[in-house]
């Protein structure tokens, strides 16, 4: 970090570490700087080492002076360059950090396994932001013992290969088991424990006109974070005040429309992108005279913890989407039963020492973004991949993890909300797309509640719903729904207007498996970080039996994008969720703004019928009594899968529930099927029909004058 200037000032970090740690600290820092000085290694394998010393010990730099005084923006800015220096996309392909470049220089054993290394090891600047000088040591400490590891395999100036790779993997297996049980107490303290509040205190205290305090949160700052943060310190008071007014509400109404008491809870954990502070601020001090304190976690830092699968928290948009790609699958490196069964131990434990926390925890507020760039990833066969018991190992760690979780957080008793926004990324329109997003997410509910209960009506008049593709679309798909016992007060679908989901804009009801059939096609769809071309999936009885898409030239590669990110590594997913979305005004803005394949989940599956594959959305709360405001209760909220909870849990839950939506120009139609054979249309070439619901078409019918 030689060359960055340091002015006198005053820190907003307070370490509270003892004198061994600091000591420790000290003691790496400095032996970090005799590794670029001795190359007692081969070429290769010294090029390394001296990457990553460089890297660790500008980190350490930073942050022993980060936690003596305050930076100015410069200097901010100036570390930032430096640290993300080799993870940038100008760099990136000659770095080690580059799986492939690793294993080019490193070869097949070794290469794979240090680039994921140095990946996690990057989570060190952001401690250093924050601190956490402890956990930095820990890094400085980990590399020193790979390269002590490392020389003391040298047989005759030349290194025995078979044996360093040897070595080097049982110490990097060693740090993953002997450290997990830190990570995973800081994960679960972070979510549940108000009084770990680094992260409150920047969007609390921070002056906020100033961008400065943008680079305290020790994650990358760019584009999208200083434009958003820019855009909104430029609208009134009264105008952050109605959108955070909107996120809290929504997240209040949640607990009120299913009967969950809220003054039970006592905290909220706050999740946002970088940048939408002012508006964060504001909800927070909402959530406050609720009674709830304000919890604010990371994004994950390290591949133990998730980074790179959609994990949420206070997050931003990479420096290196590819980067984050290829070191998606960098756990499975270390990924053992001996691993999962430690980590799920100190789980329970970490969970049962911060049982009164987790069981006054409400759940989550969070605030989404869209509009990223698109991007296509590269498939690198360098990168860190999983075997098949892995995968196997994976589906029951994620079944396990969330019983635990369970356990301490009652699904039945806490509840969420869920708003979106879109970034400076998506284009020049920004402002205008931004302006519409916020009217989106203010519509007046109670007329869509209205329509939407006169499309109910209809429903519950059929056994079976079937679904048309229109042109190109190869849809055709048919739904058995749950049998009413009780029409007069009962019903199958919910009426979702905006409170946990906002913006308003859809029915939906947990589908019968048995007799539904067919294929669920959509040609574009951005389902979590990735956009997926030509999606589809075929159903058996409610269960998947094949799918695919065309991101990538070979169907393999296509298959395990899906198997991977949408699957979850299940062989089979159930049909959770058949829904019909409402939305035409936020469809209507996507095509004006060409936005329409950007949308997130949130917004996207409220313009169109969408079908989730996964659980219920009733799972751990099918036996919560649950009423339409028209006071039928809603009957449809189990499956065959989610019933086996009383008899076989281990069986009842996939813990995983992904929305795929086809948009109204793909549609030809939506019907109900009744028991006497008549066939009553909901949507036919994609306009409502049902009586009632016509204002829902006059977006619909504006695009049609706009296009002629």
């Amino acid at each position: 970090m030689s060359g960055v200037s340091l002015e006198q000032g005053e820190s907003l970090v307070t370490l509270e570490m003892d004198e061994s740690v600091l000591e420790r600290f000290d003691l790496a820092a400095e032996r970090l700087l005799e590794i670029p000085e001795e190359g007692s290694l081969p070429e290769g394998l010294f090029s390394y080492f001296k990457e990553v010393a460089d890297y660790l010990g500008g980190v350490a730099y930073f942050g022993k002076v980060r936690s003596q005084r305050q930076l100015s923006l410069e200097e901010k800015v100036n570390c930032q360059e430096k640290l993300f220096f080799h993870l940038e996309e100008d760099h990136y392909e000659e770095s080690f950090l580059d799986p492939a470049y690793s294993v080019k220089v490193l070869g097949d054993k070794l290469g794979t396994e240090l680039s994921a290394m140095y990946m996690d090891m990057t989570a060190s600047y952001t401690w250093a932001a924050w601190g956490r000088l402890d956990l930095v040591t820990l890094m400085m400490e980990q590399l020193l013992l790979m390269y002590s590891m490392a020389t003391q395999n040298m047989l005759g100036g030349a290194l025995d290969e078979e044996g360093a790779f040897m070595d080097l993997d049982e110490v990097i297996r060693s740090f993953y088991r002997d450290y997990t049980d830190v990570f995973v107490r800081e994960d679960v303290e972070n979510l549940v424990d108000p009084d770990k509040d680094h992260l409150r205190r920047i969007v609390m205290e921070s002056d906020l006109t100033r961008e400065d305090y943008l680079y305290d949160y020790g994650m990358w700052i760019g584009a999208n974070e200083l434009g958003l943060h820019k855009y909104l310190m430029s609208l009134s008071e009264e105008q952050l005040q109605s959108m955070a007014d909107t996120y809290t509400e929504g997240y209040r109404i949640g607990f009120e429309v299913t009967g969950k008491d809220l003054s039970k809870k006592k905290t909220v954990s706050v999740e946002f992108h970088v940048g939408m502070e002012a508006v964060i601020r504001r909800a927070v001090k909402n959530f406050e005279k609720m009674g709830l304190k304000a919890t604010i976690k990371p994004d994950a830092l390290l591949s133990m913890q998730g980074r790179g699968n959609a994990g949420r928290g206070v997050y931003v948009t990479t420096a290196n989407r590819q980067a984050l790609y290829d070191h998606r699958g960098d756990k499975n490196i270390y990924y053992d039963n001996a691993y999962v069964k430690r980590r799920l131990e100190v789980l329970k434990d970490a969970y049962e020492k911060n049982k009164a926390n987790a069981g006054a925890y409400g759940g989550p507020a969070v605030t989404e973004v869209f509009g990223e760039a698109d991007f296509e990833p590269v498939n690198k066969k360098e990168a860190a991949k999983s075997t098949p018991k892995q995968d196997e190992l994976a589906v029951r760690d994620r079944r396990d993890t969330a019983k635990i979780v369970n356990d301490y957080i009652h699904q039945e008793e806490r509840s969420f909300t869920i708003i979106a926004y879109p970034l400076p990324s998506i284009g020049e329109d920004f402002e205008a797309i931004f302006e519409e997003t916020v009217k989106l997410n203010t519509l007046d509910y109670k007329k869509y509640q209205v329509m939407q209960q006169k499309i109910i009506d209809v429903l519950d008049q059929g056994e079976q719903a079937h679904v048309v593709g229109a042109g190109e679309n190869r849809t055709d798909i048919t739904v058995s729904l749950h049998p009413l016992q009780d029409p007069g007060k009962q019903t199958r679908f919910e009426n979702c207007v905006a409170d946990v989901n906002i913006p308003v804009g859809e029915v939906f009801t947990s589908p019968v498996l048995e007799g539904t059939r067919g294929v669920l096609h959509v040609s574009k769809v951005f389902l979590g970080n990735l956009a997926y071309k030509d999606l589809t999936f075929t159903f058996e009885d409610g269960c998947v039996v094949d799918y695919n898409c065309s991101n990538f030239p070979s169907e393999e590669e296509n298959k395990k994008l899906i198997f991977d990110n949408i699957l979850y590594k299940h062989k089979m997913l159930p049909l959770g969720e058949f829904a019909i979305g409402t939305n035409t005004t936020a469809y209507k803005m996507g095509i004006d703004y060409q936005v329409q394949a950007k949308l997130p989940i949130l917004i996207a599956e409220k313009t169109g019928p969408h079908f989730a594959v996964g659980d219920t959305c009733y799972s751990y709360c099918e036996d919560t009594v649950v009423y339409n405001p028209n006071g039928k209760e809603i009957v449809a909220r189990d499956n065959a899968f989610s019933i086996k909870r009383k008899s076989d849990p281990a069986k009842a839950y996939f813990n995983c529930h992904t929305d795929i939506t086809i948009p109204y120009n793909e549609l030809a139609l939506i019907e109900v099927i009744t028991k006497d054979g008549r066939h009553l249309p909901i949507i036919r070439d994609g306009r409502f029909v049902v009586p009632g619901t016509e204002e829902l078409n006059v977006p619909l019918e504006e695009l049609d004058k706009e296009s002629r």
